[in-house]
């Protein structure tokens, strides 16, 4: 059994695995380390480019596009490892990168999985919007970073590069125990992509299970690769899953609450879009809203799971108050200046 297996998912990424799986060879060369391109259907010369330019790499195809989300899931049944690193194909991983995760990793058997600190690959000194120096999630929903809240990205001074326990850890770069992603059932596959990450981290959290960001390893992320910032489709996605997502696991106390106070934060956002004369975008979230109301019900059973298995203790890195309040009334855009998490 490997140690660690870095495994990139792929779709018609040919041109991203020349520029950015180079990096991922030079530099994961630790023993018991393998590195996988899990290909998802590629219509391009994906899989010639890692058979024929990279055949070091251990080449996994799958039989369809499954989505970020089902790829991964299939990919790691083929997978035997102590540790899976789901790294996207966009990334630039730096020397000795996979060090710091795994001695922490080694040394804390409570946690489940880490990130590490996440920078712009267009802009080096800035952290990247995905997953910065970990993630957070407030009362509503709404997930932010050390790093980076809403828009608003910071320049990297050092500021956020203690080891922090966070909410959750991007999918961008992902050291994760295959046991504890096995046991928690992995990426739910009916979103598709986006977000099934934090609700994956909110699954280990409620079970008890830890997640840190680890700064002494960095990686270079471009981001927005697949699907551009404020693309219709992304925006369906970002809101339809992260419905499902509260609905999933939500306690019962705050579930109906909750969802009555992000439909009226939903409404708001397409009044906003619809007043930026961005018709698309709206309707997207519009349509996000009715489709978790179609399904939600086909998500119960694991709802009932999710509850059954938390230990229903709070999830500190779950803030209790609304981010979208902080942003745009109190004007706090640091994560250095949300004054809660420093009482």
């Amino acid at each position: 059994m490997k140690k660690i297996s870095v495994v990139i998912l792929n779709w018609n990424g040919e041109a991203m695995l020349r520029q950015f799986l180079p990096s991922v060879i030079a530099y994961s060369k630790e023993e018991g380390v393998e590195v996988c391109v899990a290909d998802n259907a590629s219509t391009d010369a994906s899989r010639e480019v890692v058979g024929n330019e990279f055949p070091a790499v251990r080449l996994i195809g799958l039989e369809e596009n499954y989505g970020f989300a089902e790829g991964y899931n299939r990919a790691l049944q083929q997978v035997e490892a102590e540790y899976a690193v789901l790294l996207n194909s966009d990334v630039e991983v730096t020397p000795h990168w996979l060090e710091p995760l795994q001695t922490y990793m080694d040394a804390h058997p409570e946690v489940a999985a880490c990130q590490p600190k996440l920078l712009s690959q267009h802009n080096k000194n800035y952290f990247e919007y995905a997953g910065a120096s970990g993630g957070y999630l407030d009362r509503y929903g709404y997930p932010f970073c050390r790093g980076r809240i809403f828009d608003t990205v910071e320049e990297d001074k050092g500021q956020y590069d203690t080891i922090q326990p966070i909410f959750w850890a991007s999918g961008a770069a992902l050291f994760i125990r295959l046991t504890d992603y096995r046991e928690a059932g992995g990426l739910d596959g009916r979103f598709f992509a986006h977000m099934e990450e934090i609700d994956l981290c909110w699954r280990l959290r409620s079970r008890g299970r830890g997640l840190v960001c680890i700064p002494q390893s960095t990686v270079y992320h471009v981001g927005a690769a697949t699907l551009k910032k404020e693309n219709p489709r992304k925006t369906f996605l970002n809101f339809r899953n992260n419905l499902l997502m509260l609905y999933k696991n939500l306690p019962e106390k705050e579930l109906n609450y909750v969802l009555c106070v992000r439909a009226l934060l939903d409404w708001v956002a397409v009044a906003v879009f619809y007043l930026k004369k961005d018709k698309e975008n709206a309707q997207a979230i519009l349509q996000a809203r009715k489709e978790f109301e179609e399904i939600r019900y086909s998500f119960a059973a694991s709802r009932v799971e999710n509850m059954m298995k938390s230990n229903d203790s709070p999830i500190g890195e779950r803030v209790n108050f609304s981010i979208l309040w902080q942003y745009n009334v109190l004007r706090r855009k640091k994560f250095s200046k949300l004054y809660y998490f420093f009482k």
